[in-house]
């Protein structure tokens, strides 16, 4: 008999989503990470053309960014109209979501599974697009990683894929978000891991790996291998300057701790007001600071290049650095749809060359490296901000191409953590607006690990399903197939799981008579009988156990529509099996 094409894919598919349900599933989940990271790394593509055409268009000279230029009143005016724009368009479209970025993604992948929506993706893309082209005060890697994220959450739903691969996705598209970004594929990689899943396993490291080395081929066909920052060569000195890097740190966690704080009090105040007020307010506020700093506008990357070059003198790089604090608490505080890793790398730049040139002034006998402490600067704050250690000491190495890096990196960047998490009590930037906003964020490790545990990969398949009433005939049959369990019938539905063998065990006790037709009632014989639940194919262990608890269930069946109306059942669940994945 000849197989049809449409049949072969779908037997296919429904092959590979049962193989993805196991947290193992390698192979399949590195090819599928290759592909999330072409895909992912060409809507970054894509969101670079039209934000940079845009501003070549609208700005001055050959720099994108060169709001520096720009007339007093267009300064001002320009962020304003982009704040208005913003939230005219979320009042029309969002449909109440208002919290994007890396924020949103840490959500969905607490409470959703992954899931993002089409809407989320296209208000992240254009609203980022407005925001950053009209001098608001944000970052586009966030704005990267959301977006790369939601093209692979998009793939996973497409394919119907179950829900611990869909996360699994989302950690490939944020690892290619943040390679194509920076030019950091490393620093991609660590990011996804260390902040959005919160897993270090050979099955997350070897398709996010995949994805952001995929990724950042593709943004290096299009838009050239130049790094995103021009890092002068640079060194450290002597071991004499560890006490200075001691210091770098303990102000960079302060001034990061400072910059969560103003962000989380903006926010909190600014939460009452209807959105498209608050991005208005946002836009009159940085039109304000742009107005006395221009420099602030933007992403603020050619002025991170000066600092990193000791072209900045020290009122400068201080007025830069405070405004660019409050120009940034003022944009996200408020909803801009931006992101926070720009701005943390803008002050830490500014804060590393000011320190840097203290210091030379003072000590003169020192020979301190300007860039050097710049670069230190921006790492110590990306980490202390984002509480992400590892992903900063990545793209400082990147960014320098210079092993030598690595030694007072990581002793700036964990005394900045350090700081700002132990002396000051601040949590990463990303929880600070989730908690702002009046969400929470649960990451608690018996939830990671059932997250990455399909439901399909621990069902039990030995199941046979029977009517509340059968003949003796009937049960011998059902039992000589060696069933483990017993779905239960009372109407369409099952509702009751039960052992097979207390079924047997009846049989082998009474004394009915051979060859009478004797009709056995499975709700009244002596039995262990578990009220039952349905739950899909696609779903974790975590949404198992959230099943079973929001509906006193003590065990599931695990469906799946198979045709419009139609519905399989694959396995059953019981609590014993979901216990027995975070127990052993």
């Amino acid at each position: 008999m000849r197989v049809r094409p449409k049949e072969w894919l779908s037997e296919r598919l429904e092959h590979l989503r049962l193989h993805l349900s196991h947290p193992d599933a390698l192979i399949s989940l590195a090819l599928l990470g290759l592909v999330n990271g072409l895909i992912a790394g060409g809507v970054i593509v894509l969101f670079r053309f039209a934000v940079e055409g845009s501003q070549l268009a609208l700005l001055p000279g050959s720099n994108p960014e060169n709001y520096e230029m720009l007339p007093w009143l267009l300064r001002l005016l320009l962020p304003i109209a982009g704040g208005v724009a913003i939230g005219l368009i979320f009042l029309r479209w969002a449909n109440g979501t208002y919290i994007l970025g890396v924020p949103r993604l840490l959500e969905r992948m607490a409470y959703h599974q992954g899931y993002i929506t089409l809407r989320d993706f296209i208000l992240q893309f254009v609203g980022a697009a407005i925001a950053i082209v009209s001098g608001h005060s944000v970052g586009r890697e966030g704005p990267h990683a959301f977006l790369g994220a939601g093209a692979g959450s998009l793939l996973g739903q497409y394919l119907s894929l179950p829900n611990n691969s869909i996360r699994t996705m989302v950690g490939c598209g944020t690892a290619a978000g943040i390679a194509a970004s920076f030019n950091t594929p490393l620093a991609g990689v660590f990011f996804a891991l260390e902040v959005v899943m919160m897993e270090y396993t050979l099955a997350s490291f070897t398709p996010v790996i995949l994805a952001a080395v995929s990724a950042n081929a593709i943004s290096v066909v299009f838009l050239g291998d130049d790094p995103a920052f021009l890092v002068p060569e640079m060194h450290m000195g002597s071991l004499a300057q560890v006490p200075l890097l001691m210091l770098l740190g303990v102000l960079a966690g302060s001034f990061s701790a400072l910059f969560n704080h103003l962000l989380e009090r903006v926010a909190e105040r600014g939460k009452g007001l209807p959105f498209w007020w608050r991005t208005t307010l946002a836009g009159v506020l940085v039109g304000l600071f742009g107005v006395a700093v221009p420099q602030v506008m933007g992403i603020g990357y050619d002025t991170v290049d000066q600092a990193l070059a000791g072209e900045i003198g020290v009122w400068l790089l201080l007025a830069m650095m405070l405004f660019k604090i409050m120009a940034t608490a003022a944009s996200i505080g408020m909803g801009v749809p931006g992101g926070t890793i720009g701005p943390a790398l803008f002050i830490g730049a500014t804060l590393g060359s000011l320190f840097g040139l203290l210091v030379r002034l003072v000590v003169p006998e020192l020979e301190v490296d300007i860039g050097f402490y710049a670069l230190l600067g921006m790492g110590a704050t990306m980490g202390a901000s984002l509480q992400a250690p590892l992903a900063a000491l990545a793209a400082m190495m990147e960014l320098t191409y210079s092993p030598q890096i690595i030694m007072p990196g990581m002793l700036v960047i964990v005394v900045a953590g350090l700081t700002a998490s132990e002396l000051y009590g601040k949590e990463s930037i990303f929880i600070t607006v989730l908690k702002a906003n009046g969400m929470d964020y649960n990451a608690n490790p018996v939830m990671q690990l059932l997250r990455r545990i399909g439901v399909a990969s621990v069902m039990q398949k030995e199941f046979a399903r029977v009517d509340q009433l059968i003949s003796r005939e009937q049960a011998e049959d059902i039992l000589n197939d060696s069933p483990e369990w017993l779905l239960i019938h009372e109407q369409q539905d099952p509702t009751i799981l039960m052992p097979a063998v207390d079924l047997a065990r009846h049989l082998y006790e009474s004394n009915l008579e051979e060859g009478g037709v004797v009709e056995v009632d499975l709700l009244q014989i002596p039995a262990r009988r578990l009220q039952l639940a349905p739950i899909y194919l696609q779903a974790s262990l975590q949404e198992a156990q959230e099943k079973m608890e929001k509906e006193g269930a003590e065990a599931l069946y695990v469906q799946q529509m198979t045709a419009p109306g139609i519905r399989r059942i694959y396995g059953v669940l019981t609590r014993e099996t979901v216990e027995s994945a975070y127990r052993f």
